[in-house]
């Protein structure tokens, strides 16, 4: 587990809202009194007059880079190969990696991924320019359509609040929706309400492979959700409190939409699951089987992981729709820990034997991609 995670507060409302309770403010003006140095904004990734290599870009909102905004650095950075180095700073746009820019690579250039946040604040229900409204997919803060894409220390974001808008009722919010097949993510933050990190594909029949190692993850409802083929190594998913429900449950933590025909969806292995909010008010998953593809079986597991108070031990599924119950979907779990993970009933914890258990690796699901073995 990373270090980061341990030290301090990573409440996504901390540094979005003052409230009561709340983490202390983090500021999103200026880069923490940690970060690089002003005269060394991109740490020991160089500078412009400097170049990692030829297709190296950097961006700085202060101007010290090639660009101020992620956004002008991807239009820049067509074709493959590119690489964007990221001065501290928060980034506040909404970008688009289309499929054509492909092996793409993003380094938050302090290694710390709270210095370097991309934030923008749509939800599905928020009215477009040009009429109707974006829809959960076109909420997203980042979009990631490209093969080959990997981020280092990068806090991606969706900082629109229910409470800010009580007349919209589509509250989706994406931070980041990754649909790329090879798409890693190390030792960055997603941070949002609900869907904040859409692990999905670009298609139906596209297995779309993902990867997200020593990443911190933070929502109420279905905030880790999609279709992609999605490993979560040394991860930890926080749950929010809420003040807006007098009621459990508060929301859940995974919403896989495995097409029918893939072997594999989610694999969380050696990661843990917090709570802000009361013990047992949330559930770890419930299926998400969407209306574009009523053949959908959902695929979970869950294992090595440690699960704390805030979920349901006693009924740790649920359905989303009742035409399509859990106990037909392929969740289960294996040797997890933690009072959220006791098994009270039985019929509610589904478990692989040990014989199932050793084909639910990173290496069976990724296959011939070994993200793991990847430096910086």
């Amino acid at each position: 587990m990373s270090s980061h995670h341990d030290r301090l507060p990573l409440s996504r409302r901390g540094f979005l809202l003052a409230s009561t309770g709340a983490a202390a403010a983090l500021a999103l003006t200026s880069a923490p009194a940690h970060a690089t140095g002003a005269r060394r904004p991109f740490g020991r990734f160089r500078s412009p007059a400097a170049r990692l290599t030829p297709q190296t870009l950097y961006v700085d909102p202060r101007g010290r880079g090639d660009h101020t905004t992620v956004k002008d650095a991807v239009t820049a950075a067509t074709g493959s190969g590119w690489t964007l180095v990221l001065a501290p700073g928060t980034y506040r746009e909404t970008v688009a990696v289309d499929v054509t820019r492909t092996e793409a690579t993003w380094i938050g250039a302090s290694e710390d991924p709270r210095d370097v946040v991309i934030v923008y604040d749509n939800a599905a229900g928020t009215p477009k320019p040009g009429g109707g409204t974006y829809g959960t997919t076109g909420s997203a803060t980042t979009t990631v359509q490209a093969d080959g894409f990997t981020a280092r220390w990068i806090t991606f974001a969706n900082d629109w609040l229910r409470a800010d808008h009580p007349d919209i009722t589509g509250t989706q919010a994406v931070a980041v929706k990754v649909q790329g097949d090879r798409s890693a993510f190390h030792h960055c933050r997603f941070l949002g309400h609900q869907d904040t990190l859409y692990a999905d594909s670009i298609a139906l029949t596209s297995f779309a492979r993902q990867y997200f190692s020593h990443c911190y993850a933070e929502g109420d409802v279905d905030f880790v959700f999609g279709r992609a083929t999605a490993v979560y190594e040394n991860c930890h998913f926080r749950t929010l409190d809420r003040t807006d429900l007098a009621a459990a449950p508060y929301g859940f933590v995974f919403a896989p939409s495995t097409a029918g025909a893939n072997p594999r969806g989610y694999l969380v292995t050696r990661s843990r699951v917090s709570s802000e909010a009361p013990d047992a008010f949330y559930k770890l998953a419930r299926p998400w089987v969407p209306s574009s593809d009523t053949t959908a079986r959902p695929s979970l597991v869950v294992r090595d992981t440690w699960l704390g108070p805030g979920i349901d031990a006693a009924a740790p599924y649920t359905n989303m729709s009742d035409a399509f119950p859990w106990q037909n979907q392929r969740f289960a779990e294996y040797r997890d820990t933690g009072p959220g993970a006791r098994i009270t009933v039985p019929e509610n914890r589904p478990q692989l034997t040990r014989e199932q258990a050793e084909s639910a690796t990173r290496e069976t699901y990724l296959g011939d991609w070994q993200p793991w073995k990847e430096a910086c």
